[in-house]
């Protein structure tokens, strides 16, 4: 039986910078009781060194999960790490998401029997993303919209993100147009429900894969709750070469079948034939 409340499960590709600052922002969470599991999907030598490096000075339980780089194939990585995953409450990430202090408590406060919590981010361009220092992850300056300001950040409606709690977190929450469902860098629910469903679909490349392993577990019977104003991460600028025409256009094909057989299962998850 696992002593830890939830399990960080954070998806990570040749961005050993990034994920330096994500695996930063986890050192000043408000609740120390995790683990982080690292599905790395083939990443070189200086991720290793920036895990080795933090595991050093931090006391956080790190496990770093990583296969051959054979393109792009972090549905199979995922699957390799929620069976490392040792708590029964699974939170999914990316290594380019810093988590707001209190992204794990607001999880763990927010979770409810038969949900999945559906989070976003807040997209940083570029020059902020690079600005961002360990003591500005510390003091949490990056979450701060005012200093955003004047790093050069445009203040649009997406910025209540940084600025809502209470009623007004409440409200966005619950009136958001934006839908409720497993998006892969900002989601969390139970390790048990993922088993059920047989994991992530092993077929699927970049575009929609996260989203069809959610629409399983609403054919089994989950609901999704909208968290976008509470559980907070920003996300940083990296630009996406693993975008695929084909692995789109199969993705979406894999997504249909889903929805019209209602299948709650498939034959390419964590346990194959």
């Amino acid at each position: 039986m696992s002593t830890f409340k939830a399990s960080v499960i954070i998806s990570t590709y040749n961005q050993p910078e990034w994920l330096q600052n994500v695996l930063w922002g986890y050192e000043v969470q408000t609740e120390s009781n995790f683990e982080i599991i690292i599905a790395d999907d083939g990443s070189t030598q200086a991720t290793k060194e920036v895990i080795d490096t933090f595991l050093k000075s931090s006391s956080i339980a790190v496990k770093h999960i990583w296969q051959e780089d054979s393109g792009f194939q972090k549905t199979k990585i995922l699957n390799k790490a929620i069976l490392e995953a040792t708590s029964e409450y699974l939170i999914f990430t990316d290594g380019d998401c810093i988590p707001r202090s209190d992204f794990v408590e607001t999880h763990l406060k927010l979770k409810k029997k038969n949900y999945f919590l559906s989070g976003g981010y807040f997209k940083l361009p570029e020059k902020i993303s690079k600005a961002i220092t360990k003591q500005h992850i510390e003091n949490q300056q990056c979450f701060n919209l005012e200093w955003l300001i004047k790093q050069g950040l445009e203040k649009n409606f997406k910025s209540n993100k940084l600025t809502s709690f209470g009623f007004k977190e409440w409200f966005l929450n619950m009136f958001t147009p934006t839908k409720a469902t497993f998006d892969g860098m900002n989601t969390s629910g139970s390790k048990q429900a993922i088993l059920d469903v047989n994991g992530f679909d092993e077929r699927m490349q970049y575009g929609g894969e996260d989203r069809e392993i959610g629409e399983r577990l609403m054919n089994l019977g989950f609901k999704f709750k909208q968290v976008r104003y509470s559980t907070i991460c920003v996300h940083l600028h990296h630009e996406r070469p693993y975008e695929n025409i084909e692995a789109r256009i199969l993705n979406q094909q894999i997504r249909k079948e889903t929805k019209q057989l209602k299948a709650i299962n498939t034959k390419y998850g964590i346990l194959q034939d």
